[in-house]
């Protein structure tokens, strides 16, 4: 279902307008703050805007447009959204914390690589919940995926990863999907699970990637409470799950600059194939037009 307000549409009727004036800058700072870009972000970037407007004399909301659509771009830029997946095997731990789509996202994920004609296996190392691992399951099924499950409810999630990895070693699988656990007793402890996982895997591989999943839209919440994640797990990329690019797309500009970490994928529906590689040329011409 379509959003009942978007940026993009709030923009192009602002844009069509005949001339900048003082209600095209108190329009565009409330559009920014409706789609999550954040006060700091707004401000920052309304007032790069004013200068660029001055500096070359225009009075045409398309220079404008254009303008906005070139500065977004360049702040997106700024980090490098590859994906680093070349080891052979590739393992990539997907963490984050429960309800955000992280098992839906490994299963897109792995779809996402087996089109690209890669081989993948899951691991289930979210051992503690058994809906978890059937969860996981149907989605690595769904995903073209192998996947390897615990032997027993509860079952070291090092010990699985461990496996999992031992597996793909073995049969020559190209990619490794772990999944983790997003809630135990006590932050620390899972920190501290997640630890040993790194431990046990990087005595036999690389770990290529540590993906971060997030739920775009529950905002700064969102963000506040995946930050033991950014401290603890050496996240080197986000993926944004739930993203209705057109509604609350600035969320994406606002993750990315506070915590100097590349989004690298994005998923913007419910479909084994609504995950894409993160491109920013093509996040902002969605967003702008």
């Amino acid at each position: 279902m379509a959003p009942s307000w978007s940026l993009s549409s709030a923009l192009k009727g602002m844009f069509a307008r005949k001339t900048i004036d003082d209600d095209t800058w108190s329009d565009l700072e409330d559009a920014l703050i409706s789609a999550d870009f954040g006060p700091d972000i707004t401000d920052s970037i309304v007032d790069e805007l004013r200068a660029s407007v001055a500096k070359y004399r225009t009075t045409d909301p398309a220079d404008l447009q254009r303008m906005l659509r070139e500065t977004l771009e360049e702040r997106l830029a700024r980090l490098d959204p590859t994906l680093h997946l070349s080891a052979r095997p590739a393992v990539v731990l997907v963490v984050g914390v429960n309800g955000v789509g992280k098992t839906t996202t490994i299963g897109k994920f792995a779809k996402f690589l087996t089109n690209y004609g890669r081989t993948v296996v899951v691991g289930a190392a979210d051992t503690f919940r058994a809906a978890a691992v059937e969860q996981l399951a149907t989605w690595a099924e769904r995903g073209g995926a192998a996947i390897v499950k615990p032997q027993a409810q509860g079952q070291d999630p090092a010990s699985v990863a461990f496996q999992t990895v031992e597996l793909a070693q073995r049969e020559g699988i190209e990619i490794v999907l772990i999944d983790t656990a997003g809630r135990l007793q006590t932050k620390s402890g899972l920190m501290d699970e997640l630890g040993k996982i790194r431990r046990v895997l990087e005595k036999q591989v690389e770990i290529a990637e540590v993906l971060l999943v997030l739920d775009a839209t529950t905002g700064q919440n969102g963000l506040a409470q995946a930050e033991a994640f950014i401290e603890h797990a050496g996240v080197t990329g986000l993926v944004l799950t739930k993203l209705d690019g057109s509604a609350k797309g600035g969320f994406v500009l606002a993750v990315q600059e506070k915590t100097g970490i590349p989004i690298k994928l994005v998923g913007q529906g419910e479909g084994i194939n609504d995950l894409t590689g993160f491109t920013p040329h093509v996040f902002v011409q969605g967003l702008v037009g």
